[in-house]
């Protein structure tokens, strides 16, 4: 995933624009970087690997060698940036929050309109922020430019572009991920996070709409490019990336999980005299489990503690058995609350199920008489092509897909995958019934696609649900 923060202020934003940055540090894994604008000094950068050390850290020392009152900050997942561009629109910085899809067929439509060259990473990769600068770069001004970009990539990009005169702030094409302003006296900000600023002293100004591209400056935000009308905003953000105290569309993601979690009591309709207590596997599952509780009536605890002086969150070192290793070590238990407990455990989700089977053999082995799991979300049988969702490198890596894999044959076609994703159909209880068997739970049901879109109290044409029913 990864998030961004930009700042225009009357005076220097370096301050706003580290702790706004460091705010998005739950989005992102390796990278991180800041950019500033000053009329004396020009435009200054500083970017660092942030995988074994926190953003602020890391980036304490380049504060006294950095002002301006323009900035731009990233936490990304794998690109370095921002990145600093001389083109035909001048000199800028650059950072994006996406994916694409589609990196080769744009470089080739690049080069054949005469662009020299490409810079690749490690691996061979291109970084995704140079492509969306080169493709801005196309065009005669930075907003067609933007909207180009937006219009090739097959994917998802939203885009903070800043220049001497004001940041660009651009939402992606269809609302995937969010793109919030705030305001205070001093100027204005612009955050993929709303709560990212609120401890700074802005107040909420817009949440930009689909493809909508605005500037802001320190005396005013000014809209270039009105918002779409088709809206498919992640529906994960909410199950499982944001951070308790995000909001978008309206909708803060704790009451969100909440009623997640009540929704699942709803469908079980289990009491004291099914299960003993109720838990969610920190940190994303707590408050699942608190809506679960309070509508069951099922005390709450937590029979395992997550130890976070040290470990971060688990999908963030970039191999899986690493990952494996992490989630196992990073959560400490409390006997006294396992065992002879019969215990109903809520996840945000299921991907691979590597992690969840051991933190339930864990807990067998703890002393737990009974271990039911309920995923927050429904399975997911669909990569995602948006946002960089999961590290998963083929559809088959998701558990669910493996067992229908072995039920079906390898090839299995759109049609057969939507019954699966069907809960009322009868592959869909045989899909439910392997996994529970494989991973070792005591009992397995998933929250329902239309129970989880209820707790979000948005339309379903407006939320992407493209990882559990493939609907675009």
């Amino acid at each position: 995933m990864g998030g961004f923060f930009a700042t225009a202020l009357k005076e220097d934003c370096i301050f706003d624009l580290f702790y706004g940055t460091d705010y998005h540090s739950h989005l992102g894994t390796r990278r991180a970087g800041m950019a500033v604008y000053d009329e004396k000094n020009g435009f200054n950068r500083a970017i660092h690997n942030i995988e074994n050390t926190p953003f602020r850290s890391k980036f304490d020392r380049d504060l006294k060698d950095m002002e301006g009152c323009y900035g731009i900050g990233s936490i990304s997942d794998y690109d370095p940036q921002p990145l600093i561009v001389r083109s035909h629109h001048g000199t800028y910085a650059i950072c994006t929050v996406g994916r694409v899809n589609n990196t080769d067929e744009i470089v080739d439509t690049i080069f054949h309109k005469d662009n020299t060259h490409f810079l690749e990473m490690s691996g061979g990769d291109i970084n995704k922020t140079e492509l969306t600068a080169t493709l801005i770069n196309q065009k005669d001004n930075l907003v067609e430019g933007l909207q180009y970009a937006q219009e090739m990539i097959d994917g998802s990009m939203s885009i903070l572009l800043l220049t001497p005169k004001g940041v660009y702030c651009a939402r992606d094409k269809y609302g995937r991920t969010p793109l919030v302003i705030g305001k205070k006296k001093a100027g204005y900000c612009a955050s993929f996070e709303s709560f990212a600023y609120l401890n700074l002293g802005y107040k909420n100004v817009k949440e930009l709409g689909p493809g909508e591209i605005c500037v802001i400056t320190p005396e005013a935000v000014t809209t270039l490019v009105q918002p779409g009308k088709k809206m498919r905003i992640c529906t994960f953000l909410w199950v499982y990336y944001g951070y308790p105290t995000s909001c978008y569309e309206g909708v803060t993601v704790e009451s969100m999980r909440y009623n997640c979690g009540a929704k699942l009591a709803e469908r079980d309709g289990y009491t004291t005299d099914d299960i003993d207590v109720v838990a969610g596997v920190p940190d994303s599952g707590t408050a699942h489990a608190i809506g679960y509780s309070n509508a069951s009536s099922v005390p709450f605890s937590r029979p395992f503690v997550k130890y976070t002086p040290t470990w971060p969150r688990s999908f963030m070192p970039t191999h899986q058995t690493k990952r494996n290793l992490i989630a196992k070590m990073k959560l400490i238990p409390v006997h006294e609350l396992i065992d002879h407990k019969r215990l109903l455990i809520i996840d945000d989700s299921i991907v691979r199920g590597t992690q969840l089977r051991e933190t339930t053999e864990y807990l067998f082995e703890s002393g737990a008489s009974e271990v039911h799991i309920r995923p927050a979300c429904p399975p997911l049988l669909f990569g995602c092509k948006y946002i960089n969702f999961s590290r998963s490198n083929s559809e088959m890596e998701l558990i669910a897909r493996q067992v229908i894999a072995e039920e079906e044959g390898d090839k299995v076609d759109r049609t057969i995958l939507e019954d699966y994703a069907n809960p009322d159909s009868d592959r869909y209880h045989k899909m439910l019934d392997s996994i529970c068997k494989k991973l070792n739970f005591t009992t397995l049901a998933y929250n329902r696609l239309d129970d989880m879109i209820a707790a979000t109290g948005i339309p379903k044409e407006n939320l992407c649900t493209y990882c559990w029913d493939g609907r675009e």
